[in-house]
């Protein structure tokens, strides 16, 4: 019987040591533990662990509690986040711009550096979050960024902002970057309705904007 209770206490200690420590976070959404998921939360989790990001932060604590849909929103996302046509650069600068048209503190917090090592500088990261159109772009940043704020500003396009695009990223290249947008609008609610807390530390940098600068 000892040697029964033993072996049990064993396989619960094996247990807990390969359950992943995922430091969830979440306001509303209570943060899940591993131990405690159904078995379609552990294959989104497991998804997520071994995908490219090889984290649950940001949206997921909240997408874990619809996890069929949230595993269909994280392979979009890793597609449209790794596997781009378009470059990292430009990639960066159209989700750190409809982060800010969503003054979604987190995404900032998580873009914003990727940005600058991708390559956008630090003014033009800086003007996005004051709300200003950058004054100093490349002619590729210039259209990315012209093509996200008239869409998000208006919900529209114009035949110049498409035609731009178009000729300088091509077809793909633009429902790419309509890609980057959509997804990032689906991230942003989520951390703004979770009221997604930043890492111990940091601070919210934005500050609500009516709209973007153009």
């Amino acid at each position: 019987m000892r040697l029964s209770v033993l072996c049990v206490l064993a396989l619960i200690s094996v247990a807990r040591a390969q359950a992943p420590d995922l430091h969830l976070r979440g306001d509303r959404f209570a943060p899940l533990t591993y131990s405690t998921m159904t078995p379609e939360q552990k294959t989104l989790t497991d998804h997520l662990l071994s995908g490219e990001r090889h984290t649950t932060d940001g949206p997921f604590n909240v997408l874990l509690r619809s996890p069929e849909m949230g595993d269909l929103a994280q392979k979009l996302g890793a597609q449209i986040r790794f596997h781009s046509s378009l470059p990292d650069k430009l990639r960066e600068l159209a989700i750190i711009t409809t982060g800010r048209y969503w003054n979604a503190q987190y995404e900032w917090y998580a873009h914003k550096r990727l940005a600058l090592q991708a390559g956008v500088s630090q003014a033009t990261v800086d003007a996005i979050a004051a709300g200003k159109r950058p004054p100093s772009m490349s002619a590729d940043e210039a259209i990315v960024y012209d093509f996200c704020a008239e869409l998000l500003n208006t919900r529209q396009v114009s035949d110049a902002a498409f035609n731009a695009a178009k000729t300088r990223l091509g077809e793909r290249g633009v429902v790419d970057l309509m890609g980057v947008v959509g997804y990032y609008h689906l991230v942003s609610m989520i951390l703004n309705v979770d009221r997604y807390p930043l890492p111990q530390g940091a601070t919210p940098e934005l500050k609500p904007i009516a709209q973007l600068g153009r």
